[in-house]
């Protein structure tokens, strides 16, 4: 059983048509679970016309953070909340704007069967507003690569790119209250536990436009201090939840490295001056 979670908030421009991309592509026991963090406008209204058993929509409103430091710990809180009502065993998340292409899960799904990872990341063409192509490899003209440290200094890892198996949900949730996107959390936790596997063909549309709460493609707006501090914790998050959770069994636990371990925390110290915010 296929799991797809897109966080929605004022999509009701483009996700009927990122929806449209995904179920044509989802059989009749697979799930599309929009969980929607009190849109004000018809995002709500569009998902419901769909009529469509396989599209649960939840309500994420009642437990939306009423103060933030960063607007993606929105999305995160989102998200989490999606993957708490997931049931099957791939777990894909989706943008409210963006489009898949018609390959995607089959492609997906032919990788794990042929990596035995327990994250796939794939590449993205980018668009923009009115579906025009910007650009044709976010891997290329962000060098994405796997490695904690690498991507704990510049992250590689889009949740719109991701798919993953459902055990990492025994490690991955509850979320960090720390200010840590979802995506990267997903992608630093499966690096540890077991096999990350990028595939280099493009398999969405990634749109690009004046709302978009990720700023993965843009030079960071922020501080030094905030950049220090923002890495400062994800290193944190993630050592705690190495060291201090019961690991679940049904997850391949690694020896620790005290090499690997230093190199994180030299990273925050560093290293993040010279990188961009995500």
């Amino acid at each position: 059983m296929i799991s797809v979670c897109i966080a929605s908030y004022n999509g009701e421009k483009y996700i009927g048509k990122q929806i449209e991309s995904i179920i044509e592509q989802l059989g009749g026991d697979d799930e599309l679970i929009v969980s929607d963090d009190g849109s004000t406008d018809s995002t709500r209204d569009v998902v419901a016309s769909f009529a469509d058993s396989r599209i649960r929509l939840i309500d994420h409103s009642s437990h939306r953070p009423k103060r933030v430091k960063y607007a993606f710990e929105y999305v995160t809180h989102n998200f989490d909340y999606a993957l708490r009502h997931t049931r099957g065993d791939l777990i894909f998340l989706a943008d409210q704007d963006d489009v898949w292409h018609s390959d995607k899960i089959h492609d997906t799904i032919d990788a794990f069967r042929r990596e035995g990872c327990l994250l796939m990341l794939h590449d993205c063409r980018l668009i923009d507003n009115v579906g025009k192509v910007i650009n044709d490899s976010y891997f290329h003209s962000n060098k994405s690569a796997r490695g904690i440290v690498r991507n704990i200094i510049k992250c590689s890892y889009l949740g719109c790119c991701m798919a993953f198996d459902r055990r990492l949900l025994g490690k991955a949730l509850p979320m960090p209250d720390a200010p840590v996107p979802h995506d990267i959390w997903l992608g630093l936790l499966a690096e540890y536990y077991g096999k990350v596997y990028f595939h280099h063909d493009t398999l969405i549309d990634y749109r690009r436009h004046d709302t978009n709460t990720s700023s993965a493609t843009d030079v960071s707006q922020f501080s030094l201090v905030d950049k220090v501090a923002y890495r400062a914790a994800i290193v944190s998050s993630l050592l705690k939840r190495v060291f201090l959770d019961i690991k679940p069994p049904s997850l391949k636990v690694h020896v620790v490295n005290p090499y690997l371990l230093s190199q994180l925390i030299c990273s925050v110290q560093s290293n993040s001056k010279v990188y961009s915010h995500r």
